[in-house]
């Protein structure tokens, strides 16, 4: 059975999702406050986190981003208020998955849950490496020539996509796709600085710009 923390802070919401969670086969680990939350977070070992970014004492959006920095890497689903969309994209950014605004439908977070799990299962156990540069998805943590690199998570996220696909271009088009699930979030250059901080901080031949293709991360034999 799965172990998911669920940090809510409204009693109702939280009895009745645990309850469907529950239902759905998932042991559930319920938390009301932030500090409750980072520490579970940081000490216990979780298959998925749904969490509220309005909780007491500590907001959602800070433990995300804690989390992170400290290389925790389990999939994170927010809850956010429906139509605030500001928050869904500093989640995104923060190094959340997917989100959620409320009111929602059990039928949707369990759908979201289950696509995040496959995903998650899908890339986590091993360190992806070309060329000079690597990353360890368990650790969410980037390295060149053996040395660790700090980036930023959608920088992660971007560099995933293409490590991921290594051995081929991907367009603009296809990684704006897969960064970004709404269209108020994309910016017509929002991939091109995203490469251009990675290339700052990989080597500017890190990722090459194949003409016509798209973008490709450097195999080290290129010519």
């Amino acid at each position: 059975m799965m172990r998911l923390l669920l940090a809510e802070d409204d009693p109702l919401i939280a009895r009745d999702v645990t309850a469907q969670l529950t239902k759905a086969g998932f042991n559930v680990v319920h938390e009301s406050d932030g500090e409750a939350t980072l520490f579970a977070g940081e000490h216990d070992d979780f298959a998925a986190v749904v969490l509220d970014l309005g909780l007491p004492k500590i907001d959602g959006l800070t433990i995300l981003k804690k989390w992170r920095s400290n290389g925790r890497d389990m999939p994170v689903i927010i809850l956010t208020a429906r139509g605030n969309w500001e928050e869904r994209v500093e989640g995104i950014n923060a190094g959340a998955d997917d989100y959620l605004g409320k009111p929602f439908r059990m039928a949707e977070l369990l759908a979201r849950l289950h696509a995040v799990l496959r995903r998650y299962s899908g890339h986590a156990s091993a360190v992806l490496s070309s060329g000079p540069v690597s990353i360890d998805p368990r650790r969410r943590a980037v390295m060149v020539d053996g040395m660790p690199v700090d980036v930023t998570p959608m920088e992660y996220k971007c560099l995933s996509v293409l490590m991921q696909n290594r051995g081929r271009a991907i367009s603009q088009l296809e990684l704006t796709e897969q960064l970004y699930t709404q269209d108020f979030e994309r910016e017509s250059n929002s991939v091109e600085v995203l490469i251009g901080r990675l290339r700052k901080k990989l080597g500017r031949d890190a990722i090459i710009t194949r003409r016509g293709f798209g973008y490709q991360i450097a195999s080290g034999e290129e010519t």
